[in-house]
C-alpha cells in the first residue's frame, strides 16, 4: 500500500497541474491529501486519515458527500441517454424538467435558463447575453460591465476580467476590455461611476449576494435595494452571481432573497448538483426572454457542447429533491446561527480572533494582532492556521487578498449542531497552538 501511495504522489507531482496551486510547492511536496471517499461532512484519504470538510470542498457539496442515490440516478440516466446535443431545436427530458424546476424556485420573474458547465462559463455567458440584449434593443454602445471590489466571478477570460480581486487579474497580462469596479459596499460609488462613464455605455452591474472567495462579505441591509433602484433609474441590467450562494447556502434558496429584490439575470452552478456533476447556468427574466424571442432575427451564436447535459441535469433534479425533502435550506439557516455563536465563543477565548460573521452556512473569522485596534500581523496567519487545522482533521480556507487575513467556512448543509461544535473544537485547539507559536517574527 505504501508503494502505491508513493507512486500516486510521484505521478501527481509529474503529471497533474493543480488548479489554484503553488506549483513549486506541489512539485516539491506532492499532494497533501489524496481523497478516496466521503460521507456527510467527512472526507477520507488514501492513508486512512479522516477530516471534516469545513468548506463543502469548493463551497459546493451542499447535500454532503457519499450520497449513493446521486450515483444511482446518474447511472440510470447514463444507461438511457448520457448526452445529446441541445443546439438549435434539439432537447432532452432532464434539461426541460430542470429548467422548469428552476423557474419554480427562482426569485420573481426569472423564468428561462441557459445551461453551462460551471460558474466561470455562467458568468461569461451572462456578460455576453447582456451585451447582446442591448444590441437587440438598439443600444449597442451599452457594453461596459461594472462589478465590485473584493468580488470573485471565475477564471474564464470574461470572469477573470470581472473579478474585483486584483491578484486574479494580475495573473494575465491581457484582460477583456470594458470592465469597471466600485467599492463593494457603497451604492453611492456605483451611482458616481455610472454618471462618470455615462449610463448609455453601461450594460450591467454584477454582484454576489454574499462575496465568497473574497472573504465572505455580507452587504449592508439596504445596499441591494439601493442597487436595484439605481439600475432601474439608469436602465442597466442587474445580474447576481449566485454560484456560491445558491441552493440553500445562506439559509434561503438564493442569497439575493435576503434583500427583497429580484435581478434581471442570475448566474448559478456549484450547489445545483452539489458537485456530483458539472453544471451551471444563467437565468433571465421573463421580460428579457420575451425581448430575445421578439427581437432576434438570427441564431443565438452562443452555446457550450455540454449545455443541457442530460445526465448532469438528472443529477441536479435529484439534488434539488434532496435539498427540499430533507429541509436543508432551513437547516442551513438554523446551523448558521449556531456557527455564528461558536465564532463568538472563539472570539472571547482567543486573542487573535477579530471580527466574525456568517449568513447561513457561509462564515468568516478575521485574524488580528490586536482585537481592540483591529491591527493585523505583518505576515498573515490564516494560511498557517489552515495548514495546522488540516493536520488536526479540519479543512478550511484562508483569504489574504487586499490586506485580509481571514478564515472562511462553508460546511455542507447537512451539518449538525454536534458537528459544528466538533469543527470549532478542532479550530480552537489549532488557534491555541498558533498563539503559542506567535513570536517576534510575526510582529
Amino acid at each position: 500500500m505504501r508503494d502505491q501511495i508513493q507512486e500516486l504522489e510521484e505521478l501527481d507531482k509529474k503529471h497533474f497541474l493543480h488548479p489554484n496551486s503553488a506549483i513549486q510547492q506541489q512539485q516539491q511536496q506532492g499532494p497533501g491529501f489524496i481523497f478516496t471517499k466521503g460521507k456527510g461532512v467527512f472526507l477520507e484519504d488514501i492513508k486512512g486519515n479522516c477530516v471534516m470538510d469545513g468548506m463543502s470542498s469548493l463551497w459546493n457539496v451542499n447535500i454532503g458527500h457519499g450520497r449513493e442515490e446521486m450515483g444511482e440516478v446518474a447511472k440510470e440516466q447514463m444507461s438511457k441517454l448520457a448526452f445529446s446535443s441541445c443546439f438549435a431545436t434539439f432537447s432532452n427530458e432532464p434539461a426541460i424538467k430542470l429548467a422548469a424546476k428552476l423557474a419554480e424556485i427562482a426569485p420573481g420573474h426569472l423564468t428561462a435558463t441557459f445551461f453551462t458547465s460551471g460558474g466561470s462559463e455562467s458568468n461569461d455567458t451572462a456578460y455576453k447575453l447582456a451585451r447582446h440584449y442591448w444590441i437587440l434593443k438598439g443600444h449597442p454602445q451599452k457594453q461596459k460591465i461594472i462589478t465590485r471590489s473584493k468580488s470573485y466571478h471565475g477564471v474564464a477570460m470574461g470572469a477573470t476580467s470581472a473579478t474585483g480581486l486584483k491578484p486574479f487579474r494580475d495573473f494575465t497580462n491581457s484582460l477583456a476590455p470594458d470592465f469597471h469596479y466600485v467599492d463593494h459596499f457603497s451604492s453611492s460609488a456605483l451611482r458616481d461611476l455610472i454618471e462618470a462613464e455615462g449610463a448609455e455605455t453601461i450594460a450591467a452591474f454584477v454582484a454576489e449576494p454574499v462575496q465568497g472567495a473574497g472573504g465572505v462579505h455580507i452587504a449592508p441591509a439596504n445596499y441591494f435595494k439601493e442597487v436595484r433602484e439605481i439600475c432601474d433609474q439608469y436602465n442597466i441590467l442587474f445580474i447576481t452571481d449566485e454560484v456560491i450562494t445558491g441552493f440553500g447556502r445562506t439559509g434561503t434558496y438564493f442569497g439575493i432573497e435576503h434583500y427583497g429584490v429580484v435581478p434581471d439575470m442570475m448566474c448559478f452552478a456549484k450547489g445545483v448538483t452539489s458537485g456530483y456533476a458539472q453544471l451551471g447556468g444563467v437565468m433571465i427574466s421573463q421580460p428579457m426572454h420575451q425581448d430575445f424571442a421578439e427581437l432576434s432575427t438570427g441564431t443565438l451564436l452562443h452555446g457550450y457542447t455540454y449545455s443541457g447535459h442530460a445526465m448532469a441535469c438528472s443529477v441536479a433534479l435529484k439534488n434539488i429533491e434532496i435539498i427540499e425533502n430533507e429541509n436543508l435550506i432551513d437547516n442551513a439557516k438554523q446551523m448558521g446561527v449556531e456557527l455564528l455563536e461558536e465564532f463568538k465563543k472563539l472570539q472571547s477565548k482567543h486573542k487573535i480572533i477579530g471580527e466574525v460573521r456568517a449568513l447561513g452556512l457561509m462564515g468568516a473569522v478575521e485574524i488580528v494582532k490586536d482585537q481592540a485596534k483591529n491591527e493585523r500581523f505583518e505576515t498573515p496567519l490564516a494560511p498557517l492556521i489552515v495548514m495546522e487545522a488540516a493536520k488536526r482533521g479540519l479543512v478550511i480556507r484562508s483569504v489574504v487578498f487586499d490586506g485580509l487575513d481571514t478564515l472562511v467556512f462553508a460546511p455542507p448543509l447537512v451539518i449538525t449542531k454536534d458537528e459544528i461544535k466538533q469543527m470549532m473544537g478542532v479550530l480552537s485547539d489549532t488557534l491555541s497552538v498558533i498563539e503559542k507559536k506567535i513570536d517576534k517574527s510575526f510582529v
